[in-house]
């Protein structure tokens, strides 16, 4: 649990700096920030997404796999989160905080971080290595990272990113105490589907960020359980 502890607290310090910073921050450097952060955000999804849905084959050949999965994933996970309402839901619960501790912007910022911090490999792995092995080197590094994010979203976006530590020490502490059950269940080519979708989430946060759409980004949610299901009947398939 130790690489959590640090990877939260990283995400904390970052974000309460990037908070200090805010305050001297004129809107339209504000708003060049956002811009050029989400052309960034856009690339790294963008990778992601790719490196998990492309494989190279000993023959050098370049193998496609999952396109259609994602597709799939992505349609009945938005229509589940529609249905649900989850991206309605946390706003009004965004509005709520923002009412009681009078700021502006919570629930993108928390919404917005949260997704950043809790997906990928590294969120997955880390707390895995960290559980089983007590290896806490892939959270330390993620710590390093997300704690510059978390500073760079904070002077944008403001204290909702600070509150994003809370669901990455739920998400990833879960994970690390569960370590011995969930690496028996969670094989490379599951984990590479779940982070492939993942990173297509992050990636429509990326074009929100450049404001050329208003994706509701946390409706997409659910999609991340539809790998899982389906790897789930594959392997009753196989019995």
């Amino acid at each position: 649990m130790i690489g959590t502890i640090v990877n939260t607290v990283a995400i904390a310090l970052g974000g309460l700096i990037g908070l200090l910073i805010k305050r001297g921050v004129p809107k339209h450097v504000e708003d060049a920030v956002m811009s050029s952060l989400g052309i960034g955000i856009l690339i790294v999804a963008l990778n992601g997404v790719l490196s998990s849905m492309i494989t190279v084959l000993p023959s050098g050949k370049l193998r496609d796999r999952g396109g259609l999965l994602l597709i799939i994933s992505l349609a009945v996970g938005t229509l589940i989160g529609e249905l649900l309402k989850i991206d309605d839901r946390l706003n009004l619960l965004g509005r709520m905080i923002e009412n009681k501790l009078k700021v502006d912007g919570f629930a993108k910022g928390f919404i917005s971080s949260s997704l950043i911090f809790c997906v990928g490999a590294m969120s997955i792995i880390g707390p895995l290595n960290d559980g089983l092995r007590g290896d806490s080197s892939v959270l330390f590094i993620k710590s390093a990272l997300d704690g510059t994010t978390a500073l760079i979203l904070a002077s944008t976006l403001g204290v909702g990113v600070l509150f994003s530590a809370i669901p990455v020490l739920l998400y990833q502490g879960t994970i690390a105490m569960l370590a011995g059950v969930l690496t028996k269940a969670v094989s490379d080519d599951l984990l590479s589907m779940i982070c492939m979708v993942g990173y297509a989430i992050v990636l429509c946060i990326g074009l929100n960020f450049i404001g050329s759409s208003k994706i509701k980004t946390a409706n997409i949610i659910p999609a991340l359980l539809v790998p899982v299901v389906y790897n789930m009947l594959m392997m009753l398939k196989t019995l």
